[in-house]
């Protein structure tokens, strides 16, 4: 197996990739503004899920972030500039090409995982968090509704109960709990995530690629419908509420670094 490293370019500089060894790594690289998602951004991982999904070369992928933070989800002031007006929006593209990608998907989370931050990670295979994570989904807050498809895989993965405290109490977890429901592999000290994320891939990398996509295929293959069915719903849903008084509300009063006041909404 080829040991040399190629670059990927990427459109902007806060999505970092490249090719080593059969693993493409796909770095959030924006840690001072906690690695917040922009619509440049969401364009940018969708190509190069893209690129990954048809070059031979690669065999695996790895997302990570900075041993102090994953992501803290949407870029706010952003997301009002250019919010999600189309199924062809980055984000959506984004969501689609992470959920229906044929070939394994490593995750390295260290510090907060906000939003969209935790429901990728749905759509991962293997998921290694550092003791320092820290996992939420705190869209009804915002006066949203849930999107990656969290609505379906979320209660499934935790049960009704737990989903609840997540989803509608927007409550956050920590890595024990997010290791006890399966949603992670497991827990290092964050300096050590990252190493053990790319260990796995290149594991993953040897093996023969055809094996992995079938597996992985019929492995999803019961909920694959679903998801994408549930993940356009969520999205028609998410961009009528994002115009509706209590996002306006939640995000009037993010910007104005104050408490909401959903008593009229």
């Amino acid at each position: 197996m080829s040991t040399s490293t190629s670059s990927i370019a990427s459109t902007i500089a806060e999505i970092l990739s490249h090719v080593d060894a059969g693993v493409m790594t796909i770095t959030l690289s924006r840690v001072d503004k906690k690695n917040s998602i922009t619509a440049a951004m969401y364009g940018a991982l969708a190509d190069a899920l893209e690129t990954a999904n048809h070059d031979a070369a690669v065999r695996a992928v790895v997302i990570q972030g900075h041993e102090t933070i994953f992501s803290a989800g949407n870029d706010i002031g952003d997301f009002l500039n250019n919010p999600p007006a189309t199924p062809d929006s980055p984000v959506f593209r984004f969501l689609r090409g992470i959920s229906s990608f044929p070939k394994p998907i490593v995750a390295a989370v260290c510090g907060p995982a906000v939003g969209i931050g935790t429901t990728m990670l749905l759509h991962c295979d293997l998921v290694y968090a550092g003791d320092n994570a820290a996992f939420s989904m705190p869209f009804v807050n915002l006066g949203l509704c849930p999107e990656a498809a969290s609505s379906f895989l979320v209660p499934q993965l935790m049960g009704h109960a737990r989903a609840a405290e997540a989803l509608l109490l927007g409550e956050p977890f920590m890595a024990e709990t997010a290791l006890d429901i399966g949603l992670i592999n497991r827990i290092v000290p964050p300096a050590e995530v990252n190493a053990l994320a790319q260990r796995q891939a290149l594991k993953l990398a040897a093996k023969p690629l055809s094996a992995l996509i079938e597996t992985k295929r019929l492995m999803k293959k019961g909920n694959a419908g679903t998801v994408a069915e549930r993940m356009a719903e969520e999205g028609a849903s998410f961009g009528r509420m994002l115009k509706e008084p209590a996002a306006r509300e939640a995000f009037s009063a993010f910007m104005e670094k104050r408490k909401p006041d959903f008593s009229k909404v």
